[in-house]
């Protein structure tokens, strides 16, 4: 099932888009499960249709859509009908999910405001780091950083930061000072989980090994590790010897072995482990025959070519 959705275009974006409408409904239930019965703000085109919503009562989901026309037009005209198509989409479907939702405001499932300003980071920065991660969005401040990206070279982040920070700002005349400081709090809590969804919970750890005893590391790795290493030559920059360069990418669990493995082989060998994000390929998000399979197949393509 899920090698075809790689290998099948339309099954590829049903699920994509199926992934945005999930993320949509989430940050939908975070803002009226959480934060709106708080009545704590939020940064963004969203955050301002909160705010008219403490004051006016008219429905959220309805602003944001049209608060966000004059955007989704700039999109159309900056970044093509592709860019624009995914933009208009993410919007209309959690703007109407916004208003679909908002029922469940009278629910009341928490009095504290502390876990509502947690409990709604958490599922707002889920549901927005689900769209990101599809390389989607739902308009607003997004398009705004991006556009200021193409012509001035400032960072994304750093723009839709500061405009979230003047929107807040800006409101605190709607709020208390402590619904001000959970406000900041939830946030927070929103751009960390929208980062770490969207580059990928599943962190492997890449490895970078420097040994002369490269060959006997590598092959070890792959018959007990079960692991794919790609061979690089390289040369030491005193002596310019050649030396055997391997670089892995393993789970958390299978770090120790490499580990025992290296020192088994060579104590002094050099070895780098850093964090990976997001892995895909063989051996992760793809199936991946043995390492006795694939040396077989190999030997036999050898044989052929003789």
């Amino acid at each position: 099932m899920f090698s075809l959705v790689h290998t099948n275009p339309v099954a590829r974006h049903i699920v994509r888009y199926a992934q945005i409408v999930l993320g949509a409904l989430l940050t939908s239930l975070g803002y009226n499960l959480f934060l709106i019965p708080a009545h704590l703000l939020t940064g963004g085109i969203s955050g301002i249709a909160i705010v008219i919503y403490y004051l006016t009562g008219l429905p959220v989901g309805a602003q944001n859509f049209v608060y966000n026309l004059p955007i989704l037009y700039l999109a159309y005209r900056m970044f093509g009908r592709h860019y624009a198509f995914d933009t208009i989409f993410g919007t209309v479907v959690l703007s109407i999910l916004l208003d679909l939702t908002h029922f469940v405001v009278d629910w009341n499932v928490c009095a504290n405001i502390v876990l509502n300003s947690v409990f709604g980071g958490v599922l707002t920065g889920i549901g927005f780091g689900m769209v990101f991660r599809v390389n989607a969005n739902t308009g607003g401040l997004d398009v705004v950083g991006a556009v200021v990206k193409k012509y001035y070279a400032i960072d994304m982040g750093t723009v839709v930061f500061v405009l979230n920070f003047l929107i807040v700002a800006g409101s605190a005349f709607v709020c208390t000072l402590e619904e001000m400081l959970f406000t900041f709090i939830s946030i927070y809590v929103i751009a960390e989980l929208t980062n770490r969804v969207a580059a990928g919970l599943n962190r492997e750890k890449s490895i970078v090994i420097i040994s002369g005893e490269a060959e006997k590391i590598c092959t070890d790795i792959m018959e007990n590790v079960h692991r794919g290493v790609t061979y690089l030559d390289g040369r030491g920059g005193l002596t310019k010897e050649p030396r055997g360069i391997l670089f892995a990418v393993v789970s958390l669990t299978q770090v120790g072995r490499v580990k025992t493995i290296v020192r088994h082989h060579d104590p002094q060998a050099f070895m780098i482990v850093s964090d990976t994000s997001e892995v895909t390929g063989k051996g992760f998000t793809l199936e991946c025959e043995s390492y006795a399979d694939a040396k077989r197949k190999w030997e036999e393509q050898k044989a052929r070519q003789r």
